[in-house]
Formats: C-alpha cells, structure tokens, sequence
C-alpha cells in the first residue's frame, strides 16, 4: 500500500529516495556577468599578463639581463622601458639633419617625421633588437614607431606603409629584418593604414663598395649616396598597388637620409605619391627653431626624389 508524504516539504519523483529542491528557496550560484565593450580590454590585459608570464618562465630557464642597464631576469626591465616611452613621447620633423634630403637652398625634398633621439636607452635598445630581434624590445619599439606614424600621417585613412628593404646579407646573417618586425607590431595599433612590402633590393653596382661589406655604420654621406643610388625597385607585379596611391615609407633609423631618399625614388618611378617618411630614431636632435609639436606630413603633396642628385662633397 502506497504512503504519501505530507506537509509543504518536497515530493517523491522519479528514483525512490530522490528529492526535487525549490528552485526559489535554492537559487543557481551566481556567475559573473559578461560584458561585450570590455572583451578587448580583458583580451589585451590577459595577453600582457601572459607575455609577462612567459618572460618570467624564461627567465628561470635562460637567465637574461636588461639591455639598456643589466638588470636581471628582463630583456627590457621596466624602468628602462619607461625610459624609452618618455624618449619617443614627442615626435618630431627630423629631415633637416639628413642632408640627402635637404636641397643645397635648404628646400625640404622629403619631410620625416622621427619618435625620439637616437640615444640613451633608445639607442641601445633598437641596437640589441637589430641584432637579436626580442620580442619584449619589439612591443616597446613597435609602440614608439606607431605614435610617430600618428603624428605624421593624422586623418590620413587609406595610406600605405612602405618598409626599407633589408638587404640579403643583413637578412641571411640575422635571419629576420628589423624594420619589418617593428611596422607588424605598429600596424596593430593604426587602423585605417595598410602596409605595403613592395620595394625589394636589386643587385647592382652601387650595393658594394671595395673592401666594404655588410651596412653602412661609419660612411659618410658621399659613401652612403653611392651605395644606394639606384639599389632598390618596387617588385615586379606589385606596381599596381602603389600606383597613384599615398605613400610613407617606414626605417629604423635616419643618419643622411640616403636608404629612404632611394626608396622615394624607387616609389615614384612606380607612380606612387609618395607623402614622406616616418622612423624610430633619427641620430641628430630637432632643431631648435622647430615647434615644439610635430608637423604632419602633408597629405596633398608627392615628394619626386627620382633623381637623387649627390652633393658637391660626394
């Protein structure tokens, strides 16, 4: 004979001994509520805290030291990091000191907009990362060298980025090219500006000098003309990308000004407009007389550096 239970208590279904719950007086454990606009920011703090992570675990495996003052267990510690922050936070117009870029009248022929000095704990840290290419150094670098590309390319949606090629010998002895490295991690910050790798190093004449090998540290300005005039080309097929299209191109570092007035030349001899250029570092300091905000590069304006004259003292 079947019992039944009394009371406001819970009722027998299902397996005998089995007691459904109320729902309201045994509510679901809360769960933490998700919201749409703050994915990225928690996307970006976790793959910080991860990098973070995985530097401390190679730490531990591969003891390292920071480049810039040899404090253990970094790559980049993080007072050298603020260092270089505050180094490039005030890009500036850096082409009066490169004098390829300079007509003999004072006429700018290419602006280009620098993010800081090359010196100090920039110096030091673009040098390591050229020679070794860290990943740590390129975040830090990569941020400087899109605030410059903001700078000078501000309401300028629809250009394209051209890197300096590197040339065969620094690629093979290195196994990667600094330059491009650098533009992928900026490009991640600059929407509405797409790169474009079309220039290429074309063997010639004016690549090696006798008894030089390798870069071009330590020539003067005559030497450094001579090397690159007419080195680089957009590559074949790729024409139609920069044809009629805004162009900055992008290098590590300005001395002369003689690798990006080539890569000007090369540009426009494709029909590119070619608007200017953006670096890292540029090794002289602004000018004095310059103001003190940087000056965009102007957006109507080509720059026709085909010829690529050398100066009297070449």
């Amino acid at each position: 004979m079947n019992s039944r239970s009394g009371g406001g208590g819970a009722t027998g279904s299902g397996p005998e001994g089995t007691r459904r719950m109320d729902p309201d007086l045994h509510p679901p454990p809360p769960f933490p509520a998700l919201h749409r606009d703050e994915h990225a920011a928690v996307l970006l703090r976790l793959t910080d805290w991860l990098s973070g992570a995985a530097a401390d675990l190679l730490a531990l495996a591969v003891p390292v030291d920071c480049v810039c003052c040899g404090a253990e267990d970094r790559t980049l510690c993080a007072s050298c990091a603020s260092r270089i922050r505050r180094l490039a936070r005030s890009p500036f117009r850096a082409e009066s000191g490169a004098p390829a870029l300079v007509d003999v009248d004072g006429t700018i022929m290419l602006p280009v907009v620098a993010a800081g000095v090359y010196r100090d704990e920039l110096a030091q840290g673009l040098l390591s990362f050229k020679r070794h290419g860290q990943h740590q150094l390129r975040r830090s670098l990569g941020r400087a060298l899109a605030a410059a590309v903001r700078a000078a390319a501000r309401d300028g949606s629809g250009v394209l980025l051209v890197p300096v090629p590197t040339g065969t010998a620094a690629y093979l002895n290195r196994g990667f090219s600094p330059v491009h490295l650098l533009l992928k991690e900026a490009a991640r910050q600059l929407p509405g500006l797409n790169v474009a790798d079309v220039l290429a190093k074309k063997p010639g004449p004016g690549l090696l000098l006798p008894g030089r090998m390798g870069g071009q540290k330590g020539l003067g300005r005559g030497a450094r003309a001579q090397r690159v005039r007419g080195s680089m080309r957009v590559r074949p097929g790729n024409r139609q990308k920069v044809l009629g299209r805004p162009c900055i191109i992008i290098d590590d570092v300005l001395t002369t000004g003689a690798t990006i007035g080539e890569a000007a030349r090369a540009l426009h001899v494709a029909g590119a407009q070619v608007r200017g250029a953006v670096v890292l570092a540029a090794t002289r300091p602004p000018d004095a007389s310059a103001p003190a905000t940087p000056v965009p590069i102007p957006h109507g304006r080509s720059h026709d550096l085909e010829k690529n004259k050398p100066g009297k003292d070449e």
